[in-house]
Formats: C-alpha cells, structure tokens, sequence
C-alpha cells in the first residue's frame, strides 16, 4: 500500500479535504488538513487497520509559514505496514492547535503533552495539557527555534596536537615504564 492508495481511501472517507502525499525514503508519508485530522485517523484505524500509534512529535520550520508540522508515525500490523502522516499547523500569534487524536488512540496523551510542552502546539480536546518534560514553572517551549538560548558561550576552538616522531616514541617509552613501575 503506497501514498496514493492510502490518499484514495482518505478521500472517498473524509469528503472535502484534500490530502497530499509527502517525500519520504522509508515508508508512506501523507499531509492532512488539521480540520480533518480526527476523521481521517478514525478511517486510517478502522479501514486501513492502522491499530498502533507509535509516535507523536513535531518539527518547527521557522521562518516558513505554516510553521510547524505535527507527525504521526502509525503502524498496521495486520497490514505489516507503516505510515507518516503529517499536519501542516500555522503558528497563531502564540500557539498553533491541533485536535486531539486521543479518541482514536488512547496512547496519544503522553507523547501530545511532550509535543504541547516542547514546542507549544496545543491539541484541542486533550483536556490534560500540562507539563511533562519541563518543570511546571518553565517560561515558553524550547524546541521552538525562536526560544531564547539561555547559555552565552563564546565558540571554542584547538590546535591541532603536532608531535615529531621521536617525541611520539619518547612518550611511548615513558608510558611503558610507568606501568612498569
């Protein structure tokens, strides 16, 4: 089962929303419109047997608009197949929404509030959007790339270490004769 087959499907489902299938080398990746998100996931569970919801993250494309995209990595093991679906979400003046898929897949809690904690997408209906990785006082979402780097470090950089080849064999020779003692 390719993108294009797991797009008709989609289609014939959810009318009105218009998928696209992504570039990917490893297995199926397909964009959908966040509005459509919770009907096409219920199809891609109960049609295409996709029973396992391995993973949630996102990634942030700043300066791009829409800024974020929401992944879902998903597993068919009926099927023996996997498949990334991804949502486009536009960064809102301070946080992009997406719904919850936790009605579909119980397992989407943990890793939505991760996603909600490190980068501030929020998923509508979740109901339990707390921190889970920061601690509860934490200020913004540091997987954002426009987060504020707290740590001023000037860049270090080395010499690369030159040694002759008779101070080589002298520092051998004198490692040998420490062990030796």
């Amino acid at each position: 089962m390719d993108a294009s087959s797991i797009i008709e499907t989609l289609t014939a489902a959810v009318p009105g929303a218009s998928f696209e299938a992504g570039a990917s080398v490893d297995f199926p990746t397909v964009y959908v419109p966040a509005q459509h998100l919770v009907e096409a996931c219920r199809t891609l569970r109960e049609q295409l047997r996709f029973n396992v919801l391995i993973e949630v993250t996102a990634a942030d494309y700043l300066p791009r608009e829409p800024r974020f995209e929401v992944v879902y990595h998903l597993l068919s093991i009926p099927n023996r197949l996997r498949l990334r679906v991804k949502v486009r979400v536009r960064s809102n003046d301070i946080d992009g929404v997406v719904p919850t898929v936790q009605g579909i897949w119980p397992a989407a809690g943990w890793p939505e509030r991760e996603v909600w904690d490190m980068f501030g997408i929020v998923f509508a209906g979740h109901g339990d959007l707390r921190r889970l990785l920061m601690p509860e006082d934490w200020e913004g979402h540091p997987a954002r790339k426009d987060y504020p780097v707290q740590i001023r470090k000037a860049a270090q950089t080395y010499e690369p270490l030159e040694v002759s080849e008779d101070e080589f064999r002298a520092n051998i020779e004198r490692d040998r004769q420490k062990r030796a003692h």
